[in-house]
């Protein structure tokens, strides 16, 4: 069939359609069948783009959110849907006839079998420019059909901690829609954020149940990271055992995982929600999780027989990370989890960490750096092991270092380079730091050789 004919079809049924509401007509079964036809053809923007406009969408709204049986409704949700995300012009008319406040509405007593429609609509219209949220979510309780539909997917996950779940195909495009808007929402309005808070625990709960993909980071897991990084999890509400625990030693799991089977280009947007969430976490832990976390998320003193970030512990794994080449999002969020599971102190992140690694956190949050990353041999780990304040490892594992011969002119001349790489850094003024060879010269240790000196 040509697209010429598709056209007339789309165009003849959307006339009979529009007839009918024009003259009261309730004919609910060819209703049904002319929307379900109307719905199959308006899956090429081609058939619809023309008689999709303004008239085309109050027709359809019509349909959609008035007292109607089941098939007639959901058909002609089907078809905003589809033109909504096919044709964004669409999305203006949608807002103009109030669909998105009438969606919203519908939202609130919402079947399992609606949640996918209504969700997705209401997504696609938080990208058109004229839509105004405000009143979604002060007038027409938005937030609280967000929380009810995220518990219903929540409770018919398993209970028991150690049993997770995949959702069945329409549970997971329903969740899948609603995780979207959430995000959508609350990042469009920050300012009203605490009204989606209630939504936490489900998402735990949904962290904890639902089975991790393989790779990690696929829907509808990873839109379960990115709504929970949007919320505030101090909620005085929520349990640290049995919410705040499983959940930290979830997110472990699935950052172990992410870390093995993604590049950091793929981390930089995929990996960023998750690290968020466990700084969110770490803000409000007792003494005891922060601990843990604090064993999960930096080195420990059996990593310091070589230099931090060489070995194949986690926590190795993401300090690597911090020094990808353009992954700036992924580098502030884990060295800012790193610099405050150190309990925001310099001293003890470069204790941790290394100052080859806590140097540009720092410089660019403008923390003084601390002293002990001055000089070599003064840092000590937990364990009182002396360690390099630059590299972390332990200086009694560190390889020696075998110095070139070089005759007494070579000598003169690496000595007089480092004298003016050591006067260059102290210019920069980032480190206060004494030239070794103005020291030498001012103890007395340089003494002038004659020209008969031999090598």
């Amino acid at each position: 069939m040509s697209i010429r004919v598709q056209q007339a079809e789309a165009s003849a049924l959307l006339r009979e359609l529009r007839r009918d509401v024009d003259k009261n007509v309730s004919n609910h079964e060819q209703h049904a069948k002319a929307l379900e036809r109307l719905k199959v053809l308006g899956r090429d923007a081609r058939n619809v783009s023309e008689i999709y406009d303004r008239a085309g969408i109050d027709t359809l709204g019509h349909y959609a959110f008035n007292e109607l049986p089941n098939p007639v409704y959901q058909e002609a949700l089907r078809c905003l849907a589809n033109a909504l995300l096919l044709l964004p012009q669409t999305r203006e008319s949608a807002i103009e006839l109030d669909l998105d406040k009438r969606a919203t509405q519908k939202l609130q007593t919402s079947s399992s079998d609606d949640e996918f429609l209504l969700a997705r609509i209401l997504f696609l219209l938080t990208y058109a420019p004229t839509m105004n949220l405000e009143p979604l979510i002060l007038e027409q309780d938005m937030a609280k059909s967000i929380v009810r539909l995220l518990s219903r997917h929540a409770d018919n996950l398993p209970k028991k901690h150690d049993i997770a779940t995949t959702l069945d195909q329409s549970s997971s495009m329903a969740l899948q829609e609603t995780l979207k808007l959430l995000f959508n929402v609350s990042s469009a309005k920050p300012e009203h954020v605490a009204k989606f808070n209630p939504a936490v625990r489900p998402l735990l709960l949904m962290l904890e149940g639902l089975q991790v993909p393989d790779p990690p980071l696929q829907p509808p897991l990873s839109l379960v990271l990115n709504a929970l990084a949007n919320l505030e999890i101090s909620d005085g509400s929520i349990d640290e055992k049995e919410e705040l625990r499983p959940a930290v030693e979830r997110l472990t799991k699935i950052l172990d995982q992410a870390v093995q089977r993604y590049s950091s280009t793929e981390l930089e947007s995929l990996g960023v929600p998750l690290v968020t969430i466990l700084r969110k976490v770490n803000e409000m832990a007792s003494g005891d999780l922060r601990e843990e976390m604090k064993s999960k998320f930096l080195p420990d003193d059996e990593e310091r027989d070589q230099p931090l970030g060489k070995s194949s512990t986690l926590a190795s794994r993401l300090l690597r990370l911090t020094t990808s080449p353009g992954s700036l999002h992924l580098t502030e969020a884990i060295s800012g989890l790193q610099f405050e599971l150190s309990d925001k102190d310099a001293n003890d992140y470069v204790k941790n960490v290394g100052y080859g690694y806590a140097a540009g956190y720092l410089m660019s949050h403008k923390i003084p750096i601390p002293e002990s990353a001055q000089g070599a041999g003064d840092k000590v780990a937990s364990g009182g092991i002396p360690t390099n304040p630059i590299t972390g490892q332990r200086l009694d594992k560190e390889p020696p270092i075998e110095v070139p011969k070089m005759s007494q002119e070579e000598k003169e001349r690496e000595a007089e380079r480092l004298f003016v790489l050591f006067e260059r850094l102290k210019a920069t003024g980032v480190v206060d730091v004494k030239n070794p060879v103005e020291v030498a010269r001012d103890e007395g240790r340089f003494e002038e050789l004659s020209d008969s000196d031999a090598d």
